[in-house]
C-alpha cells in the first residue's frame, strides 16, 4: 500500500471515529416519548388553529434541542370504541426531559396560546408515551 493511501485511510478512520463519538454523544439515553393531546377546537376557529400550527407553532417547535415531530390528526372516521374529539395533537421528542426544557421555554410561551385559544375545552387530556 502506498504512503498516499495510507494516509487516505487513516483519515477515514479518524473522521469515521469522529462521527460515531458524535453521534453516540448526541443522543440521550433511553427511548423517545411522544405527547397526546386531545383537542375539541371551536369550529368558528378551526382554519386560525390549523393556520397557526402550521405557519407558527411547528417552525418555533422544530428549532428546539429534542424535536423529532410533530402533527396536529384530525379525525376521520371511527372505526370502533367511542370516537375521540376531533383534533389531535402529537408532539415526539428525544425524551421528557427535553419536552419539559421545551415547554419552559419564552418562544413555547408565546406559539402554545395561539393553538390554545382556539378551544372550547381547555381541560383537554393530555398523555405521554414512550415510542418503541
Amino acid at each position: 500500500m502506498s504512503i498516499v493511501n495510507r494516509r487516505n485511510c487513516m483519515k477515514m478512520i479518524v473522521v469515521g471515529a469522529g462521527i460515531t463519538a458524535t453521534v453516540a454523544t448526541a443522543a440521550p439515553a433511553g427511548r423517545p416519548i411522544q405527547l397526546h393531546c386531545d383537542l375539541a377546537v371551536d369550529p368558528k376557529r378551526e382554519q386560525e388553529m390549523l393556520d397557526n400550527f402550521e405557519k407558527v407553532f411547528r417552525p418555533v417547535a422544530r428549532k428546539h434541542e429534542g424535536f423529532i415531530d410533530l402533527k396536529m390528526l384530525k379525525l376521520k372516521t371511527a372505526i370502533r370504541g367511542a370516537a375521540p374529539l376531533k383534533y389531535r395533537f402529537e408532539l415526539t421528542m428525544q425524551s421528557e426531559e427535553l419536552r419539559q426544557k421545551w415547554i419552559a421555554t419564552p418562544d413555547h410561551a408565546r406559539v402554545w396560546p395561539l393553538i390554545e385559544n382556539t378551544l372550547t375545552d381547555k381541560e383537554f387530556s393530555v398523555t405521554v408515551f414512550e415510542v418503541y
